[in-house]
């Protein structure tokens, strides 16, 4: 295992920080199936992404509302002294104010279900399907259950993903991917993707195994990105409003959210429904 720095560019601005693994170049092959795929009915199919409505602004509110009771949860089932009168999600990183509290609480928040909500997840699953004009659902069948992570980046940290693809996954190769901004999702926050980058063939690609990355002393499931054939991996961070969703296919390299906000934590939530 060797100790790389992971340098990329995040709307022309240059971020690095350290990885350790064992990095190597794939095979001469393309993993997204550019014939039968989640994302082919779509316009911006070659971009990869694109950004939906997803809620009414009630509907939103209750999901923002269920999120805030799985935090204070994960608070509690760890036996973190807060105020629950005060509390904002936003100022989270006042309450949780080092590495090995935050890793108490995600190791919570990064592992739920749909019965966890106040919130009827299909409603979204059906959303979704008639946007993309497949059947989807929100049962991982290789998993066994549905599977919802909240994802908690505090201001000036390395909470964050290495660029990635899900589907090197294999639970996550035939899904629709669903990042929905919650509070602290700015220009200075939101989550980075490579365009087009789901066309990539794996031989332009220098990449590690699965849980084979390590970053600020934690292992990742997903495999680090450090380069394409290009060299530095070039990102931008699509903006998506409150009450709308990027979704995005699973082969799209993106992540490396790095939180530049200077006062305020950034949550969102990630879904990934299946097709049926």
């Amino acid at each position: 295992m060797s100790k790389k720095s992971c340098e990329l560019i995040i709307d022309s601005q240059p971020f690095r920080f350290n990885v350790e693994g064992n990095f190597f170049w794939g095979k001469n092959e393309l993993l997204f199936k550019e014939q039968d795929n989640v994302i082919s009915k779509m316009p911006w199919k070659q971009e990869g992404y694109g950004v939906v409505e997803a809620f009414e602004y009630h509907q939103f509110l209750n999901l923002k509302a269920s999120i805030k009771k799985n935090i204070i949860n994960a608070f509690k089932l760890n036996n973190i002294q807060f105020d629950e009168d005060t509390f904002t999600l936003d100022k989270y990183h006042e309450v949780i104010t080092s590495d090995s509290l935050h890793n108490k609480v995600i190791d919570v928040t990064r592992n739920l279900e749909n019965s966890d909500f106040d919130f009827d997840i299909d409603l979204i699953v059906e959303k979704f399907g008639n946007i993309l004009g497949y059947k989807l659902t929100s049962w991982v069948e290789e998993l066994k259950k549905t599977h919802i992570q909240i994802r908690i980046s505090r201001p000036n940290s390395l909470d964050i993903n290495p660029p990635h693809r899900d589907g090197y996954l294999s639970y996550w190769e035939d899904i629709i991917n669903v990042w929905i901004p919650i509070v602290g999702c700015n220009n200075k926050s939101s989550l980075p993707v490579l365009p087009g980058s789901h066309l990539i063939p794996e031989d332009q690609i220098l990449r590690t195994e699965s849980k084979g990355a390590k970053i600020n002393g934690n292992v990742y499931y997903v495999p680090c990105i450090l380069e394409t054939n290009d060299g530095v991996i070039k990102m931008i961070r699509p903006k998506v409003d409150y009450g709308q969703a990027l979704i995005f296919s699973p082969f799209l390299i993106h992540g490396a959210a790095v939180n530049q906000n200077e006062d305020i934590t950034r949550i969102s939530l990630e879904l990934r429904f299946p097709r049926v």
